[in-house]
């Protein structure tokens, strides 16, 4: 493990008011996405779409590092240029989702636990010679009732610390990302207590597994009331409410904190991220940035719908949101630049 290596990749990923693209959407997640814009669920079609994202000029004034799925890495462009060959000549730095998906646990109805972990090692050996040089594995938590259980808490937990501690190993940045679910009735107080009972079981996992705080980006859900609670909170609640969690939960030794979007609107999520740097952007032992995907793809995909005559809309779309976010890491995002 070169540990400096480590380090100084992790705070390239957050340096400069940058954030994480994450365009790592499985097969079928973005498929389905294009079938409700009638966009033909292909490889082609998909990687058409990525080859728009990755060629977008500027992008990387924003962007620091992005995240592919399997079949990206491995595709090239028009031209036959590579993708992590073009990502890399666009001043951005390459990753990979590694998990295999979330999972029905086994004796606890509702709840998931994420697989990937065979042939893990090995996986990453591969992506690090083809030019990753961080990795991503989601692990995603529910709250109903009765749920989350602790037997998913911990298996996850556990997931993601073995997963991070391989990265390592591998010379790679693992993004860990514990998702607390915003589906549901359920209050923010209630996501902050399970938030924070996350957090706290993820950190202690990676203690146990000597993962290098140092060396890690951590990518959380921003503490939410669910989207069928009828008491939806203020952007500076959900502020003060999320920084107040991560306050308790994480290390300062973490250089940075991406958020996920998670199902939130694209407004929505630069608006509380904007919040939490404005509000406590200067008292913050870590970066708070963000990591989104459909909070900055979905306007530029709308555009786009599969048509090459669509492409540099959509292109300008995309670098919008990504201004907006980047604005939003400064405390200077406002509703204004959405329409700009």
């Amino acid at each position: 493990m070169n540990m400096e290596a480590l380090v100084d990749t992790a705070r390239a990923l957050v340096a400069g008011n940058k954030g994480l693209l994450a365009m790592d959407e499985s097969n079928p997640t973005c498929n389905k996405r294009f079938a409700a814009l009638g966009i033909p669920q292909t490889e082609q079609a998909r990687r058409a779409y990525r080859e728009l994202i990755v060629t977008t000029p500027g992008l990387d004034e924003c962007i620091s590092g992005a995240i592919l799925f399997d079949e990206t890495i491995r595709q090239q462009l028009q031209d036959g240029t590579p993708f992590i060959k073009a990502v890399l000549a666009a001043g951005i730095i390459p990753g990979i989702k590694v998990d295999s998906g979330a999972w029905n646990m086994a004796a606890h109805p509702g709840e998931k636990i994420t697989e990937g972990l065979d042939g893990l090692r090995d996986r990453l050996a591969e992506y690090a010679q083809m030019g990753a040089r961080f990795a991503k594995w989601r692990a995603v938590i529910a709250i109903d009732e009765g749920i989350p259980s602790r037997a998913c808490i911990e298996a996850n937990a556990q997931a993601l610390a073995r997963y991070a501690a391989l990265c390592q190993e591998a010379g790679l940045v693992p993004i860990v990302e514990p998702e607390v679910l915003m589906d549901g009735g359920h209050t923010l107080e209630h996501c902050r207590e399970v938030t924070e009972e996350v957090l706290r079981t993820v950190f202690s996992q990676l203690y146990t597994q000597g993962v290098l705080l140092e060396g890690l980006i951590l990518k959380p859900n921003m503490v939410l009331p669910g989207l069928k609670c009828p008491r939806q909170k203020s952007v500076d609640e959900v502020a003060d409410a999320t920084v107040a969690c991560l306050v308790r939960a994480v290390p300062a030794a973490v250089p940075g904190i991406a958020f996920l979007s998670g199902g939130q609107s694209a407004e929505l999520a630069s608006a509380r991220l904007n919040a939490m740097n404005i509000r406590f952007k200067s008292r913050m032992p870590w970066a708070l940035a963000f990591s989104f995907s459909r909070a900055i793809q979905q306007p530029a995909l709308e555009i786009w719908q599969g048509k090459d005559a669509n492409g540099l809309a959509a292109q300008q779309a995309l670098l919008q949101r990504a201004r907006c976010n980047q604005a939003a890491r400064r405390g200077e995002y406002t509703a204004a630049m959405e329409k700009s």
